[in-house]
């Protein structure tokens, strides 16, 4: 893969001015504004998803409704999607910044997943409680244990590590997929169809219950910049050695489509959140006696 470390010796390799900490971190050049910029974006990123959740687990615990707050489909298509997104990006040869996001996000979801049974079984005790919580401590070791797999198992290849816009480079062109790289990127298609179902059922459900109370809204605006800059980290990269920049984007549009596509549907969750908001603001305000 192109972007994995192949020793401390290939630094060589890239043009003068790259920088040493990124080769040394993520074992990639970056040379330029724009490589540095997407790597800066893609920090940034990381750091919004991490604070994302935390919002919502503070008030999961103070208002112990997260079983009613949150749909069960919702939390359920996150997941898929970001499992879905690790194996893909593993395979299909992505950024390491957005294999990080996505190891993240594994285990994030599945303690939200934790405190939302944790809620519902606490409430109502059932029989499923057991058989779940084994499912989730399951997808909680298969996304630790992914990562070092993957790297266990790939030999590195005497390929050209270099990316870069350079005008007097060899003329750019389609970059052919591996087999490997196809079955990535079908996974990766699911993942980005699961994301934008998922929060159907959560707009669902905040139009039933008339309300947002038990969400936080920082969990749904700390992830919609998060997908932001984690879309332009990945456009402002530069393509390979004569890779064309049509051909870039193809073979990341997958996670183009599951980062960028879902703020229309957060934006339309936001505008529940003012309305609900406004509503329950108007309905505070009404004397408890006619005049």
């Amino acid at each position: 893969m192109v972007w994995r470390k192949l020793g401390s010796s290939n630094f060589s390799s890239c043009p003068n001015g790259s920088s040493q900490w990124i080769w040394d971190v993520f074992g990639e050049c970056a040379w330029d504004g724009w490589d540095k910029a997407s790597v800066g974006l893609g920090l940034i990123s990381i750091l919004c998803f991490a604070a994302s959740t935390l919002p919502q687990y503070i008030k999961a615990c103070k208002m112990g409704n997260m079983d009613q707050a949150l749909s069960l489909w919702f939390l359920l298509g996150w997941i898929g999607g970001d499992s879905c997104n690790l194996i893909g990006s593993f395979l299909a040869d992505q950024l390491p910044l957005q294999t990080y996001t996505a190891v993240y996000y594994v285990l994030a979801d599945v303690l939200m997943l934790s405190l939302y049974f944790h809620y519902k079984f606490k409430k109502r005790p059932s029989l499923w409680s057991a058989p779940i919580n084994s499912v989730l401590l399951f997808t909680l070791g298969v996304a630790c244990t992914a990562p070092l797999l993957s790297s266990a198992g790939l030999v590195a290849a005497p390929r050209e590590v270099f990316r870069g816009r350079m005008l007097l480079s060899v003329e750019p062109g389609n970059k052919p997929f591996t087999q490997q790289e196809i079955i990535g990127f079908v996974i990766g298609s699911v993942s980005s169809m699961l994301y934008l179902l998922s929060r159907l059922p959560q707009i669902r459900t905040n139009f039933l219950r008339k309300s947002t109370q038990g969400i936080s809204y920082s969990l749904f605006a700390l992830v919609m910049l998060g997908n932001t800059l984690y879309g332009l980290s990945v456009l402002l990269k530069n393509p390979e050695v004569g890779q064309s920049e049509g051909s870039y984007v193809l073979h990341h549009l997958p996670w183009l489509v599951g980062s960028l596509g879902v703020l229309l549907l957060d934006t339309i969750v936001s505008f529940r959140f003012l309305i609900y908001r406004d509503a329950a603001t108007s309905s505070e305000r009404q004397p408890l006696l006619p005049s």
